[in-house]
């Protein structure tokens, strides 16, 4: 007769299966009502997202259309605030806000800068965090724009360099030009200098390398 063999762990699975089912006796109730708030919880967010959110947000882009056309048309008095018959982006952000999308603070911050309104220009595009590097890069130099329109010359160099940065292509050497040209009238010559080099050597294909040179001459005229 075969000699039986006892498992050594099936007293503890045996111990740990009666207190699962001691645990799941005396917590079924809470658990059931935990359950329940979430499926309400997700619901809810799910029929507001649908039926409220969405929406929503389709009226906000629809309503953009006519703002963008005038933005197009060099029209910034009317792309911003609109005429009565249409909405601007300016009262598009008030009434929709994020629904409008981001691009929504990037154009009101150019119908501003356009405008001369710099310190509303500088307000909305600082707003703006779209993914795009390309028109984030140029966000950031109308930043730039607006704080040298408003004669602080330091941050529009801080702005300019930091939209070559992000843009990281062609566009980079207009941005390092203009971040040249602003420290030349902040009298420091060196950092112009770096500037220009960036240009010329990182950007050779670009046409502000094309007369570079002029800009490094001028610079390197004036230390002699």
């Amino acid at each position: 007769m075969a000699k039986e063999t006892k498992n050594p762990n099936a007293e503890a699975v045996a111990e740990a299966v009666s207190r699962t089912e001691v645990f799941f006796k005396e917590n079924s109730k809470p658990m059931v009502i935990t359950v329940a708030v979430i499926i309400v919880l997700a619901a809810g967010v799910f029929l507001w997202h649908k039926f409220a959110y969405e929406p929503k947000r389709a009226e906000a882009q629809e309503q953009m259309y006519p703002a963008e056309n005038n933005f197009r048309n060099s029209e910034y008095e009317l792309a911003l605030n609109g005429d009565g018959n249409v909405l601007g982006f300016a009262q598009i952000i008030d009434e929709y806000g994020a629904k409008a999308g981001k691009s929504a603070y990037f154009y009101a911050g150019v119908c501003e800068l356009q405008l001369g309104n710099f310190e509303s220009a500088i307000s909305y595009l600082r707003k703006y965090n779209g993914k795009d590097n390309i028109l984030a890069g140029r966000a950031y130099s109308c930043i730039g724009d607006a704080y040298a329109g408003l004669g602080d010359y330091g941050q529009a160099v801080a702005w300019f360099e930091k939209a070559a940065k992000k843009s990281d292509n062609m566009f980079s050497a207009g941005y390092l030009l203009k971040a040249g040209v602003t420290s030349e009238e902040l009298g420091d010559d060196a950092a112009a200098l770096g500037f220009y080099q960036d240009i010329k050597d990182n950007y050779p294909q670009s046409m502000e390398a094309y007369d570079i040179d002029k800009y490094i001459s001028r610079i390197e005229a004036k230390a002699k």
